[in-house]
């Protein structure tokens, strides 16, 4: 049965028919016995064929039912969610969680693995020594209760037939797909049990969206699913043509979110954690403006509150709060290598994909499905756009464990810098909301 029916609807899409209900009902409760050149080829069949609306919901809402969908009833108030598209140092959700549960509304935060050039929580989350991010869904929930605030990977409950695809999209090239993205995403939003979903939708060089028109597709298309699942979905379409903030890796990009915690964190990656924030405390009934929960967050931030509540995360999950006072408790990389500026001038683009990329040649990301990470490497930028540079001067530190790795991923960097003799300025953080 498993091969025909898997063959007609590898035919089916190759083609560029529409797959009724009960053909995709079919792939999501067989995922797991379908062979992986089967499934593959049936993603780059959708990746080239793509989706209609319908199809795209059926598949949204049969993966989000795979497994468990967590009822959140019993936990006081809405929980929020909040799912980033993946880019080049996107640490928000390390900022934003805590930091919105200390402003009293309560984060169900369910997360993935990192993606092709992207980084994901689940991963930068396990830098921290003995954080496990792989908790039952009752400590989940009594989390969600005491601290206001849990952060669970995918496991086998929560959507597994997205799981299995996700592992396959991210080393078969077929990541880019509009209604994949959605589908994925919004799966995981609805077996979280969130009440109120924010999207992140990342737009420029280092997203899988490059351009403000597919980024608007793509959050148009998360919004239509949401509305026919019946849930409420606020969706942002942000800048990724440059990383956000300075550190992009794992335990760097760690490291920063907790200096963003107490107040001294890069200027761009505080703007957009508070933008959203106020967003989400919005749609949870917390504040009447979305300038009031900005306010709010603010001064969450000042009195130390934002950075007590990362703590409690912490220690409630197994990791170390140490890390707080003592980042070097993380893995460290074994060599800080510079990457200098080959000529005086402004910096007037700093291209994010080449810097994810040569994150992940250090080893910072997956080649194959299940392949460990290097969580010590990374870049560390220096300089960004709208900075003045001179000759020699270092543009980027390569934190690096393997000297092999070393020369391809200077050139990446060198390459990801455009410097031109007139100042520029840098682009706005969120294009549309």
């Amino acid at each position: 049965m498993a091969n025909p029916s898997m063959l007609s609807l590898i035919k089916t899409k190759r083609d560029g028919s529409e797959h009724s209900r009960e053909e995709l009902a079919w792939l999501v409760s067989n995922v797991k016995e379908i062979p992986d050149y089967q499934l593959s080829a049936w993603l780059m069949a959708v990746v080239l064929r793509g989706m209609t609306i319908s199809e795209t919901t059926h598949l949204t809402d049969l993966m989000a039912h795979s497994g468990q969908v967590m009822n959140l009833s019993d936990v006081p108030g809405p929980c929020a969610d909040k799912h980033s598209t993946g880019g080049v140092g996107d640490k928000v959700t390390l900022v934003l969680a805590p930091l919105v549960a200390s402003a009293g509304v309560t984060v169900a935060k369910l997360s993935g693995r990192g993606l092709g050039h992207t980084g994901g929580t689940v991963d930068k989350v396990e830098a921290i020594p003995g954080f496990t991010p792989e908790i039952p869904i009752e400590q989940f929930k009594q989390q969600l209760r005491e601290i206001q605030i849990a952060l669970a990977s995918q496991t086998g409950e929560l959507a597994p037939a997205d799981g299995v695809l996700y592992a396959m999209r991210d080393v078969t090239g077929t990541v880019e797909s509009i209604p994949l993205i959605a589908a994925s995403v919004l799966s995981k939003k609805i077996a979280s049990g969130a009440d109120v979903i924010l999207l992140d939708v990342k737009t420029g060089s280092g997203a899988f969206m490059k351009d403000d028109a597919s980024a608007k597709a793509l959050a148009d298309t998360m919004m239509e699913v949401g509305r026919r699942l019946n849930k409420q979905v606020v969706c942002v379409v942000s800048e990724m043509g440059q990383p956000l903030g300075h550190a992009v890796g794992h335990s760097n990009e760690v490291a920063e979110a907790i200096q963003t915690l107490q107040g001294k964190g890069p200027e761009d990656l505080t703007e957009l954690c508070v933008r959203l924030g106020g967003l989400i405390l919005l749609g949870a009934g917390a504040v009447s403006t979305r300038e009031a929960g900005e306010a709010k967050l603010r001064e969450a931030i000042v009195s130390g509150a934002a950075i007590d509540k990362f703590r409690e995360f912490v220690k409630a999950q197994g990791g170390d709060p140490r890390v707080i006072e003592s980042p070097e408790l993380m893995p460290q990389p074994r060599l800080r290598v510079p990457v200098e500026a080959t000529q005086e001038g402004y910096v007037q683009q700093l291209d994010a994909l080449p810097i994810g990329i040569a994150c992940k040649d250090l080893g910072g990301g997956r080649l194959f499905k299940g392949a460990p990470l290097d969580l010590a490497v990374g870049v560390e930028l220096k300089k960004k756009v709208g900075d003045r540079v001179e000759k020699g001067e270092t543009l980027a530190y390569l934190l690096v464990n393997d000297e092999a790795k070393l020369a391809e991923a200077t050139e990446s960097v060198q390459s990801a810098y455009r410097i031109g003799p007139t100042p520029a300025s840098a682009p706005d953080l969120i294009r549309a909301v």
